[in-house]
């Protein structure tokens, strides 16, 4: 950037940023219930109470961690990976503070500010006058392609980040995976999570440049119970065996890096980041027999129930069923989830969606799972599992095509603050 563009940069920003205090009077207006579960909701769903109700929930930005990671997962997400194209690291930095901060001023609410009447707008007004909140979550990560020498960052880069390597599964184009940022957009209402995203593009344009993206969408809560995890694509629930999120001292085995692990200051309570385009062939898993099928997952696809249980959340007990009698030993929940001591620490935290994006051009629908996941290490936790799901039967059946690994900084102290702000600190 010149420094003129610089400055129109910075100037620009702190318009935008300066709408926070305009935000925090609106905060009168914008009812925030508190912090428990996120209700997936979405037009028709509820009345219009409820879905002001709904609309009017913030997710705190503030916090030992980042938000949109425990946090449940929001009806609609979107992913954008960005390549910094920023000149110099002073430059990078504004970014990134510019970035971390309108996504906490929107997840907050906010009335949009009025300039002089013949400037641009500070904010698109796609959501009307006042930017409700919906549960809106922002989570920032960094590639590890940032850390190379372009901004003298490599010294601080976290311990275990590389960039995704390629499985014996897939098929990768480079031009849906990697990135140097990684931000990760999750609402309940469709029009919040494109605002935002909209919003966050503008205060980064010139510095940050859209590297590939990607649309999810969770499956509404169809029951029978609240607990019921959603389906994906091929119809069967998604995410039954994910760890205790309210069990503080796992998230602290699995998902949260600690202090004195090796990593560098700023990492502690950050979270490594797998994100993962999976193309589920539909049109060919529509063929197979339900029988097949449920072998290939090892559970009943109406209840989620494991082979023989009649619940979604029983123990699948391999331990009495050591030649896969019940559950052929290559089932999928089998193979990513063996339930041996060895294994414990293996497991991670999933958070995925479902994604469609058309027809190709051989007129197949191009339909999938945007899989998520948090864990301490990507090697020691998702590589190991992905080992192992590579003699499933269901490989024949989807192929991941992008994504990336991504460090996901730890939260931020106050309004003052922004997601990786640590990274730059000293």
């Amino acid at each position: 950037m010149t420094r003129l563009d610089r400055r129109r940069f910075v100037t620009r920003a702190a318009v935008l940023l300066g709408a926070a205090a305009a935000g925090a009077g609106a905060d009168a207006a914008i009812d925030r219930p508190g912090t428990g579960r996120l209700p997936a909701v979405g037009p028709g769903l509820l009345d219009d109470d409820g879905q002001r109700a709904a609309l009017s929930i913030a997710v705190p930005f503030t916090g030992a961690h980042q938000p949109g990671v425990l946090t449940p997962a929001q009806a609609q997400a979107t992913f954008v990976s960005l390549d910094a194209i920023a000149a110099d690291r002073l430059t990078l930095r504004e970014a990134l503070m510019a970035l971390g901060t309108r996504a906490n001023q929107l997840a907050s609410g906010n009335v949009n500010p009025l300039l002089e009447i013949d400037d641009p707008p500070a904010d698109s007004g796609i959501l009307g006058p006042t930017n409700a909140p919906d549960g809106l979550t922002v989570t920032v990560g960094f590639g590890a392609s940032l850390f190379d020498d372009r901004y003298g960052l490599g010294g601080r880069r976290p311990l275990h980040l590389t960039r995704m390597p390629s499985f014996a599964v897939d098929d990768l184009d480079p031009t849906q995976t990697d990135g140097d940022v990684m931000v990760q957009i999750g609402a309940n209402q469709r029009d919040t999570v494109v605002h935002a995203l909209r919003e966050l593009l503008r205060v980064t344009r010139g510095s940050l440049a859209v590297r590939w993206t990607i649309d999810g969408f969770r499956a509404a809560d169809r029951g029978p119970s609240p607990r019921n995890s959603p389906r994906n694509l091929f119809a069967f629930r998604d995410g039954t065996a994910n760890p205790d999120v309210d069990d503080g001292r796992l998230m602290d085995r699995l998902v949260w890096v600690r202090a004195g692990a090796g990593e560098p200051v700023w990492t502690a309570g950050g979270s490594y980041q797998v994100v993962r385009i999976i193309r589920q062939h539909v049109e060919f898993w529509d063929r197979v027999g339900l029988n097949e099928q449920q072998n290939m997952i090892g559970r009943v696809r109406d209840t989620g129930a494991p082979l023989g249980g009649t619940a979604e959340f029983e123990d699948p007990r391999f331990d009495l069923d050591p030649t896969g009698v019940r559950i052929p030993l290559d089932a999928h929940i089998r193979l990513a989830n063996p339930r041996t001591p060895p294994t414990a620490g293996q497991r991670i935290l999933r958070r995925g969606f479902n994604y469609h994006r058309g027809f190709d051009r051989a007129g197949q629908l191009d339909q999938g799972l945007v899989f998520v996941a948090f864990n301490q290490n990507p090697a020691r936790q998702f590589a190991a599992i992905q080992t192992r799901l590579a003699s499933e039967p269901m490989i024949d059946y989807i192929t991941p095509v992008g994504g990336g690994y991504f460090f996901v900084p730890p939260g931020v102290s106050g309004p003052n603050d922004w997601a990786g702000s640590g990274l730059f600190a000293g």
